[in-house]
């Protein structure tokens, strides 16, 4: 082992299932600007027709934000950037982003979601006060997501139950029945697949059929895994890069979303009606290191 370069020690294995590959299909990640300027060319490392979300994050003009959608739709991919409420001020300014959107990149898809901040900007505090405003059917969007939370957020219910949450969603149920958008869930990162699969059993045990994207963080280091899971709220599954922590010969490798993948993909092929239908990955290792994990998944 390199001491300049822990990473050279032998991999973990990442042979991966047929199963995997096939829940593979149709992936999608997210990108943010600044990071997504760092990459030369998204044809030489995704699929054509990828979903790209790009994230919105507090201070970025929204000129910045529609230049990347622009120029990532131009190299024939699908844009979905992010909506965050509590930092949109009014309906004019939401339908400002709309257009600038749509004339400059084409797009017809968003993500909703409250936002990180804590205090409201302006009118909205929540995703659905953005539906309401009916823009989204007025520029005749196809696809809304919402962020979705297996294991609670506190910015939503502050005393950790998950009240809010299922009211929200008992009310986007409602919505994708009378709306002729196609609606889905988009999850935070997890770690843990056994209560994610719990979970997504639920919403359908309680009327909620929206199809899900679970939330996957790529391929990284597992201190930086760490310090974003605790930055954006990962709950319980935390416990799983907690316990790596303590084996100091998994420290110094990488940690790859693979036994997560893997339980999912097998209860998936067992069970064809699972509502978790795609895989959205957040590429906390690099966008670079993301594709190439996927890419070697796809043909392992």
């Amino acid at each position: 082992m390199s001491l300049l370069n822990p990473f050279a020690a032998a991999k973990e294995d990442t042979k991966v299932s047929n199963e995997l590959k096939d829940f593979l299909t149709d992936f999608s990640i997210e990108v943010m600007p600044r990071t997504s300027a760092k990459i030369e060319s998204f044809t030489e490392i995704l699929p054509k027709n990828t979903r790209v979300y790009i994230a919105h994050i507090e201070g970025v003009p929204i000129e910045e934000m529609v230049q990347t959608a622009k120029r990532i739709s131009s190299e024939g991919f699908a844009v979905m950037p992010h909506f965050p409420a509590r930092i949109i001020k009014n309906k004019n300014i939401l339908e400002q982003w709309i257009k600038m959107y749509q004339d400059e990149a084409g797009v017809d898809q968003a993500l909703l979601l409250a936002g990180g901040v804590v205090s409201p900007h302006g009118d909205f505090k929540n995703s659905m006060q953005l539906v309401e405003t009916e823009l989204f059917e007025k520029y005749n969007f196809k696809n809304l997501h919402f962020a979705g939370h297996p294991e609670g957020n506190k910015d939503i219910d502050y005393d950790g139950s998950t009240k809010n949450i299922d009211e929200a969603l008992i009310w986007k149920q409602s919505y994708s029945e009378r709306s002729d958008i196609d609606l889905a869930i988009t999850t935070q990162f997890c770690f843990e697949a056994d209560p994610v699969i719990q979970w997504a059993n639920s919403l359908i045990e309680n009327g909620i059929n929206i199809p899900i994207h679970i939330g996957v963080a790529g391929p990284a280091k597992l201190q930086t895994l760490i310090k974003f899971s605790i930055a954006c709220g990962v709950g319980p599954s935390l416990r799983v890069l907690q316990k790596r922590a303590k084996d100091i010969k998994k420290l110094l490798l990488p940690f790859e979303p693979n036994d997560f993948l893997e339980t999912l993909a097998l209860h998936k092929k067992t069970n064809p009606s699972f509502n978790i239908t795609n895989i959205h990955f957040f590429p906390l290792g690099g966008i670079n290191t993301n594709a190439t994990w996927i890419n070697n998944a796809k043909n392992n």
